[in-house]
């Protein structure tokens, strides 16, 4: 006979280990002050910088200069979030074992995977409500008819940029990924199209960088939020990336 499980001995339902692998990954991001500095405080302070100072060019036309700064400033955070941030975490559990060890509890792979992928939403939330929260206070007033577009635009950008994530950290040693993550978000933000419109980057790469990740998240927004458009192409380049990025972490992915 065999005997009958206890509730200790019961494996809990699936949606309550992913949300609690969730809520695990959420505050490990909000408790660490390095990745709270990344997601959080530089967005903000870039924000601030940007919306108030005239010590770097921003091309505006005939919008304000804070309307135009702080699309690119959420995209930015959505960067800082779900690439840089969980590009290192993901490395050093790798590194580390947790992922390997994860995957062979109740929770699994794909339960893991989903409880990162409701932490990155989660704090994608609270990052987008810290900056528009401070735009609205600079000034900031976004057209409403671009809002859906705009939500749209960062889902998919959250998308990509986690799949880049999990790319980098599933094929690079957590040392080497600490460093590219970081020096990605740098070289992205200043030249990438997304904190400044590609109309104000050298013609030749902006004809490139308003295709890439990056700089199609960025005329994404903008062209939502300060425009009230659909940019459909940008949104469809930001699709694209998304499955090409998924594809490649599914081929090249190492639990270990």
């Amino acid at each position: 006979m065999t005997a009958d499980l206890t509730g200790a001995d019961r494996a809990a339902p699936a949606a309550r280990r992913v949300l609690a692998q969730a809520r695990f990954e959420t505050l490990a991001v909000l408790r660490n002050g390095e990745q709270l500095l990344v997601t959080l405080i530089i967005p903000v302070v870039a924000l601030l910088a940007l919306g108030r100072s005239s010590f770097l060019d921003v091309g505006t036309g005939d919008a304000a200069r804070i309307d135009v700064v702080t699309p690119g400033v959420l995209g930015l955070a959505v960067m800082a979030g779900s690439m840089t941030s969980q590009a290192i975490a993901t490395a050093f559990d790798r590194r580390n074992g947790v992922l390997r060890l994860l995957a062979t509890t109740p929770l699994g792979r794909s339960g893991m995977l989903a409880g990162k992928a409701l932490a990155v939403l989660v704090v994608a939330t609270l990052q987008v409500v810290a900056v528009a929260a401070t735009g609205l206070a600079l000034g900031w007033r976004p057209e409403p008819a671009g809002l859906p577009a705009a939500l749209l635009a960062l889902v998919l950008g959250v998308a990509a940029f986690t799949a880049l994530a999990l790319l980098l950290a599933g094929t690079l040693r957590a040392e080497a990924v600490l460093a590219v993550a970081n020096l990605l978000l740098v070289v992205l933000a200043v030249v990438g199209g997304v904190v400044l419109p590609v109309a104000d980057l050298p013609s030749w790469w902006a004809a490139v960088a308003q295709w890439l990740p990056p700089g199609a998240l960025g005329e994404a927004l903008r062209g939502a939020l300060v425009d009230g458009a659909f940019p459909a192409a940008h949104l469809a380049a930001l699709a694209a990336w998304t499955l090409v990025l998924a594809a490649a972490v599914r081929r090249w992915f190492r639990w270990t």
